[in-house]
């Protein structure tokens, strides 16, 4: 009997403890025993309805007091504890609440219980609600839950789901956080666009972005939370973005750089576009596939593109555009080599416009040795920019030729052979000036900057005579239009110039088609393609009719 008594009065003293409180805190703790506290918000307890159904008397509790439990054992983060409360639980139950936490560096901030409504005679559900806070994320982040309970072994238990902790969280499924780095140093198109995907530019930026070091405040991070359930695409829940600087312009023109990029995607061969703006110098395009910064830096022989270099001189000496010129299928040179054309074809008389549009060796390598001299083709060749220092911001050359010193030589150096080597982003020059009338220095980035990083000065622009710069253009307009380039899918107003290239180490030809359409100049390369007409012109219409 005063057992009895004693466990009687007992129950009277906790009813009116329970029945009493109108509000509980409980402070949380992390593993540790610091860290951001949890609040267990515990309003006043709702008075137990009248039938509580043929079991009462018999179940342990009730469903409140379970739910509140629960509640309480997470505020506190004793997740043993909860554990009990729960109905069968997941032998991962302790760990996937510390996983959810870490893998969104997360921890639970507040827990509001909300009414119990029983749903059956041994069945109910508590909606409750939380917020949890993020590293790096002002404020809270709230959520609300559901806690299903049923009367199990003459005790109320939770009937927990991965949707206790997150309700949109499914089994099998996981919230997970992705940060995203932000640099406070990056390169953006003219436009201010950043770079279009697998833009063949890569390495350009990176060589800019070590001559660029990104400023002290470093790397911003923003991050998105993710919902990943099984058979479900990933949903985003939760973002924090965080807007990178507006970064460094170049001179690259967003859709001008996508479309070079595009047209060289079938290529097999290594490969590289250069698209230069004809009024300014200015690199509107670099798809470079041949690789590292080659469409810069690499000298390969040009070929029959140089022609145009040899043609400047002729035009600067007397000759024009309708000068009757021979094109035999062979020339010897006086006491020197036989130079061939391609496949030996004989073309007869023919004007110099159509000799350069058929590409005619034998005309520009007898031209040469008999009214150009040494020092003038390397004259000619210095007033496009070969031998200059380029300021591009990335560094780079144009081109070279030493000085011929026979007749054999010049007349080789006269069809880009022998000593002749240039790069894609030299002849886009080239062509370039033959637009505008004037050569400027290639940049990849804004004159000051490049000239700062470069560290002196870029060489200055040279204009072209004005004859000059007419019979050129005659005679590249000519190369499309009646000459090695015609009939090609290349779209209407696009003057150029192909060339075929053997590589003096010994592998197949080299393969080069420059031209311009409007103020727009470029230089296409395959390396090791054969010839211009069959594998640069190709690859050029495919990039001019893209924009």
């Amino acid at each position: 009997m005063r057992r009895r008594a004693l466990l009687a009065l007992v129950g009277v003293v906790v009813a009116i403890i329970v029945t009493s409180v109108t509000g509980l805190v409980l402070q949380g703790k992390n593993e540790a025993g610091t860290g951001p506290q949890t609040q267990l918000v515990i309003g006043s307890r709702t008075p137990p309805a009248p039938d509580e159904g043929p079991a009462e008397g018999q179940v342990e509790g009730t469903p409140e007091e379970t739910a509140r439990t629960y509640l309480s054992d997470w505020a506190t983060g004793d997740y043993e504890s909860m554990r009990e409360l729960v109905d069968e639980p997941p032998g991962d139950f302790a760990a996937q609440h510390r996983q959810l936490d870490d893998a969104l560096s997360a921890q639970v901030v507040r827990l509001k219980p909300g009414k119990v409504t029983k749903t059956g005679e041994q069945t109910a559900e508590m909606r409750f609600t939380g917020a949890r806070k993020l590293a790096g994320y002002d404020g809270a982040w709230d959520f609300a839950s559901t806690l299903r309970l049923a009367v199990r072994d003459l005790s109320w238990k939770v009937l927990w789901t991965p949707a206790v902790m997150h309700p949109d969280l499914a089994e099998g499924g996981e919230l997970v956080r992705i940060d995203k780095p932000v640099s406070n140093t990056r390169f953006v198109t003219k436009e201010g666009h950043a770079f279009p995907h697998e833009s063949y530019a890569d390495p350009y930026l990176a060589v800019l972005g070590t001559h660029i070091p990104q400023p002290p405040s470093g790397t911003e991070v923003g991050w998105t939370v993710e919902l990943r359930n099984p058979a479900q695409p990933p949903r985003v829940l939760l973002e924090k973005k965080v807007e990178a600087s507006e970064g460094t312009k170049t001179t690259v023109e967003a859709f001008t750089q996508a479309a070079a990029a595009r047209a060289l995607d079938p290529v097999q061969q290594p490969a590289a576009i250069v698209a230069v703006r004809a009024s300014t110098g200015e690199v509107a395009a670099v798809a470079d596939r041949l690789g590292g910064t080659e469409a810069f830096t690499g000298k390969y022989a040009p070929g029959s593109t140089f022609k145009t270099v040899t043609a400047a001189a002729l035009l600067d000496g007397g000759l024009s555009a309708d000068s009757q010129v021979l094109c035999p299928a062979t020339y010897t040179i006086p006491n020197g080599r036989t130079i061939n054309n391609y496949q030996e074809k004989d073309h007869g008389s023919v004007t110099l416009r159509q000799a350069y549009a058929l590409s005619c060796n034998t005309t520009f390598a007898r031209l040469a040795v008999q009214l150009v001299s040494a020092d003038r083709l390397k004259d000619q060749a210095a007033a496009f920019g070969f031998g200059a220092s380029l300021a591009t911001g990335v560094g780079g050359t144009c081109g070279s030729l030493n000085k011929p010193e026979n007749p054999d030589a010049l007349a080789e150096a006269s069809f880009g052979q022998g000593t002749v080597e240039a790069s894609p982003l030299c002849m886009a020059s080239v062509a370039a000036a033959v637009q505008n009338g004037t050569w400027r220095p290639p940049r990849l980035l804004p004159a000051d900057v490049a000239q700062r990083i470069e560290g002196h000065e870029p060489p200055p622009s040279v204009p072209l005579n004005d004859t000059v710069a007419t019979g050129l253009r005659s005679l590249m307009s000519a190369v499309t239009t009646e000459g090695t380039a015609a009939g090609s899918e290349l779209p209407e107003g696009v003057s150029g110039k192909t060339g075929t290239a053997e590589d003096w180490q010994g592998g197949p030809d080299h393969a080069w088609f420059i031209g311009y359409k409007g103020d727009l100049a470029f230089a296409v390369f395959v390396k090791h393609g054969g010839t211009g007409r069959n594998a640069a012109v190709p690859i050029a219409a495919r990039f001019l009719r893209a924009l």
